[in-house]
C-alpha cells in the first residue's frame, strides 16, 4: 500500500470542529499520481514504485533520459510526461499490486484521523544575524554602548585564540528541507482533492510537500 503522496501547500484556513472551537489548519492539494516505473529484487536489489505527479507544459524542456522513464519500453506503454517523480519503498508483496500506468488517488492513500509526517522546504530569508537566526538577547540598548545586535566573543586572543566548532554566529537562514511530524489529517475532500492538515506544515505557498503516514504514531484515530 502507498503511504507517501506528494502535494502542493495552498495556505492556511481555519475549520470548526464538533465543539464549535476554531482548528487552524493547512491546505495541501493532491493532484492524481501516476505509477511510473517499479523497481525489482532481481533487477534492482529493492523493491520500490516510482510516482509521477503534475503535468509538464512544456515537454521540449524535458531531457531525453527522463523522457525516457516515461516512454517505458519495458512495459511498452507510453505515459504522459509529469512535472515530479518521487521513489517509494515497499514490500514486495505490496509493489506487485501496482501495475505501469496506475493511478494513485488521495482518498485512496490517507482518511481523516491519520497522522502524518510533512516535509518541505521553508521559507529561505537569505543572510541572517545571530539575533534573528539564534535568538541572542543582543546587547545593552543605550546610544553608546555600540554593542545592539553582534554576537559577542567568539575566541580570546590567548585561549582558545580560535573559534570553537558549532559557533553559533551569523549565516544563511532557512531553504532547509524540515520535516513537521505527527500532525493530524483534519479532513479529506476527495471531490476537490485537498486534504486538511492541523496545524501548520513546511514551506511556502505553491511549495511541494512529502506526506506520508507517521512513523511515530498509530496510524488512525487522534
Amino acid at each position: 500500500m502507498v503511504e507517501t503522496l506528494l502535494g502542493k501547500k495552498v495556505g492556511m484556513t481555519q475549520v470548526f470542529d464538533g465543539k464549535g472551537e476554531a482548528v487552524p489548519v493547512t491546505v495541501i492539494h493532491f493532484e492524481d499520481a501516476v505509477v511510473v516505473d517499479k523497481k525489482t529484487d532481481e533487477k534492482d536489489g529493492y523493491t520500490a514504485v516510482r510516482i509521477g505527479v503534475g503535468d509538464v507544459k512544456k515537454p521540449k524542456r524535458v531531457s531525453k533520459a527522463v523522457k525516457g522513464i516515461y516512454k517505458n519500453e519495458k512495459n511498452k506503454k507510453d505515459l504522459p510526461l509529469k512535472k515530479r517523480l518521487k521513489e517509494i519503498r515497499m514490500p514486495r508483496e505490496e509493489a506487485d499490486k501496482f501495475n505501469v500506468g496506475d493511478t494513485i488517488s488521495l482518498d485512496g492513500v490517507f482518511k481523516e484521523g491519520d497522522f502524518i509526517d510533512a516535509s518541505g522546504i521553508t521559507k529561505g530569508k537569505g543572510f541572517q544575524g545571530v539575533m534573528k537566526k539564534h535568538n541572542f538577547h543582543g546587547g545593552p540598548g543605550g546610544h553608546g554602548s555600540m554593542h545592539h545586535r553582534l554576537p559577542g566573543s567568539v575566541g580570546a586572543s590567548s585561549y582558545p585564540s580560535r573559534v570553537f566548532k558549532n559557533q553559533k554566529m551569523p549565516g544563511r537562514l532557512g531553504g532547509d528541507k524540515v520535516t513537521a511530524q505527527n500532525l493530524v489529517v483534519e479532513k479529506v475532500d476527495a471531490e476537490n482533492k485537498v486534504m486538511l492538515v492541523r496545524g501548520a506544515v513546511p514551506g511556502a505557498k505553491n511549495g511541494m510537500v512529502l506526506v506520508k503516514k507517521s512513523v511515530k504514531k498509530e496510524k488512525g484515530g487522534k
